[in-house]
């Protein structure tokens, strides 16, 4: 496993990351919410994932759901690059119910987010809006190319719950070991 901190006036984190795990892990993030999607993160993706988080929730839940992105997207990019042997592109759609949502990304060490959700309000108190914060920290800071599209539901724990779950199941095709590929660009350099 390898660790990083990151320290500030709103927020003070540890990330321990094991890439390819088990999907086994210990969070506490302050985040209620946020802690169900990051273990469900981590089952899906299989990556072992230990959080720790004291943030000033007495605010809100904005700086330790970013900075917890930040750590975490940062982590990845630690273990991920120089890009090697690996499928580079991942893909899932995943359903919760009546909700669909899909994910298309690229180890690309070249950071884009697309995101297209509807999802708006709370999820008990937790403000959904914080969802594309998180995934914009994460994506920028791991330096993938990530395509999170809602194609359809009405419930926002699902809609939310389904985009962490596609985000891990992509991760986990693209991370997937592939001594055939090589460094996976005509480039050969990612």
């Amino acid at each position: 496993m390898i660790s990083k901190s990151r320290k500030t006036k709103e927020t003070d984190i540890t990330i321990s990351l094991e890439l390819y795990g088990n999907g086994k892990s210990n969070i506490d993030t302050g985040v209620g919410f946020l802690d169900h999607m990051l273990e469900s993160f981590s089952k899906h993706s299989l990556i072992d994932l230990d959080i720790r988080c004291k943030g000033d929730n007495h605010i809100d839940d904005h700086h330790s759901v970013e900075d917890i992105g930040i750590v975490l997207g940062s982590l990845v990019a630690d273990v991920l690059y120089p890009v090697e042997n690996v499928e580079r592109f991942g893909s899932a759609n995943i359903v919760m119910d009546e909700a669909c949502v899909s994910c298309d990304l690229d180890l690309s060490n070249r950071p884009f987010l697309v995101y297209e959700s509807s999802v708006a309000g709370k999820v008990g108190s937790f403000d959904s809006e914080l969802v594309e914060e998180f995934f914009r920290a994460f994506v920028l800071n791991s330096r993938i190319s990530a395509h999170i599209i809602t194609l359809r539901g009405k419930n926002r724990h699902h809609i939310i719950e389904a985009s962490f779950k596609a985000l891990a199941v992509a991760i986990r095709r693209a991370i997937a070991k592939n001594d055939r590929v090589g460094i996976p660009s005509t480039k050969d350099v990612l």
